[in-house]
């Protein structure tokens, strides 16, 4: 919820107050700590961050304006989409539609998890091209023939299937036409392995 400047800094400052302090500030304390010189004016602010839900005050006891802590939103199924059955690319089949959903953190799960959108078609073989967005797990390591985000001597950082071999990597494109790129194993780092890719079509 929208607040003005001088909320934010009535707000501030009975965070501030009752945290030093261990209770909340009179409105007296409230003008001078923030140079007001109308009581009413510290009551009309408070009044309305009252009605806004970010202050409460108990009308039974003294220095009774506590800020209530603000939460962070409710996680919504916002962000599933229904899963209305599967589709074949091959020969048809029976559309049937179900009741599930799926979201990208049924392809993410706890995993820290970043996104990248992709710049040439170095991977064009593997379906991924210029414009798409894959999904990278945070790791400094992968196995052989992962799609792996390596940087390069610490500056330049590609999108290439991984391979050991003996002291060098060879990080292999997935484009007929290109070449791979070969470093020595210390000169290259591992910054996150490919769970999967996202296209945009309009």
């Amino acid at each position: 919820m929208a607040i003005t400047k001088r909320q934010k800094e009535v707000l501030d400052f009975l965070s501030s107050f009752t945290h030093k302090n261990g209770y909340s500030p009179s409105y007296e304390e409230i003008a001078a700590g923030l140079g007001l010189s109308s009581l009413a004016t510290v009551h009309k602010h408070v009044t309305n961050l009252q009605s806004k839900g970010l202050l409460q005050r108990a009308h039974n006891r003294s220095r009774s304006i506590d800020v209530i802590p603000v939460r962070p939103p409710k996680k919504t199924t916002s962000d599933r989409l229904p899963l209305m059955g599967r589709i074949a690319a091959g020969q048809p089949v029976e559309a049937i539609e179900s009741a599930e959903s799926i979201s990208l953190n049924d392809i993410i799960g706890n995993r820290e998890v970043f996104a990248l959108e992709v710049r040439g078609d170095s991977m064009r073989d593997e379906h991924i091209v210029s414009g798409d967005y894959v999904l990278v797990e945070r790791t400094k390591s992968a196995r052989e023939g992962e799609i792996v985000v390596a940087l390069i001597d610490g500056a330049e950082a590609t999108l290439k299937r991984f391979y050991r071999e003996g002291t060098n990597i060879r990080l292999q494109p997935s484009n007929a036409e290109m070449a791979p790129i070969y470093a020595p194993a210390a000169n290259v780092a591992i910054q996150g392995r490919v769970l999967g890719m996202l296209r945009k079509y309009s």
